[in-house]
């Protein structure tokens, strides 16, 4: 039998599996396209997974790929209500019962250091849109080589908005740091075909601290006017589980 993967958890937070070395069923959650989620038992750890079939994969990637993509998140978050989570990729499948388990035995040192890392972290994540201090020249982008200085300016001229934009991230970037102070960090940065520049900004924090990061949440956007914010979380730690293993059988 195949299995689609969801997460990693901590076996002791799931007092069903003390009599269990078999999958067991996961009362209450179900997983992508209704199926029945199950406990895998590996050691220390928990694999949260349901049954794959064929025509599952074929769903995965049609008409039904962003309701499964959120089922996958809510199975996730539903464990995370429980358990220290390490979250699988959108995807990630295994063959069979052997191939999970050797998955898991070969890996398992990186899961319980990770396990261990992330025990009583939460993942909050913030949306910043601010306006590009550089919007480009209309009518630049389509010029042809054969323009010749003109063309070359036109690349020295998008060089340096590129570096000025890249400047702006990084000190927008350092300002969300020292105001909400996080264990760990992820920034992205992208402009938009709006004009505008959007930073994601994912932050570790301690659980229980969330609420006072809420607060200061509501001070930065009292502080930062020019800026459109929008927080989300908390969140299982996506962006702080490093995936060095294989994960696909």
């Amino acid at each position: 039998m195949a299995w689609y993967a969801y997460c990693i958890a901590e076996r002791s937070a799931f007092p069903e599996l003390a009599r269990h070395r078999r999958p067991t069923p996961l009362t209450g959650t179900t997983g992508l396209f209704g199926n029945q989620t199950f406990l895998f038992p590996a050691a220390d750890l928990a694999v949260v997974v349901s049954e794959h079939q064929p025509e599952d994969a074929a769903r995965m990637v049609g008409a039904d790929a962003q309701l499964a993509a959120r089922d996958h998140c809510r199975v996730i978050s539903s464990c995370f209500a429980k358990s220290t989570v390490l979250p699988f990729r959108f995807g990630t499948t295994f063959e069979d019962d052997d191939a999970l388990r050797r998955s898991v035995r070969s890996n398992q040192r990186h899961f319980l250091a990770n396990v261990e890392r992330l025990r009583g972290k939460a993942e909050m994540h913030i949306k910043l849109l601010v306006d590009d201090i550089c919007p480009e020249t209309k009518g630049m982008g389509h010029q042809p080589a054969t323009v010749g200085q003109q063309y070359l300016s036109h690349l020295r001229e998008s060089a340096s908005r590129q570096r000025e934009r890249q400047s702006r991230a990084r000190a927008l970037s350092v300002q969300m740091h020292r105001m909400f102070l996080p264990l760990a960090e992820e920034v992205t940065c992208k402009r938009m075909d709006s004009g505008k520049m959007l930073l994601d900004i994912a932050h570790l924090v301690d659980k229980k601290t969330v609420e006072r990061y809420q607060n200061k949440y509501s001070t930065a956007t009292q502080q930062m006017k020019d800026c459109n914010m929008q927080l989300s979380g908390p969140w299982p730690p996506y962006h702080f589980v490093h995936r060095d293993q294989r994960t696909n059988a």
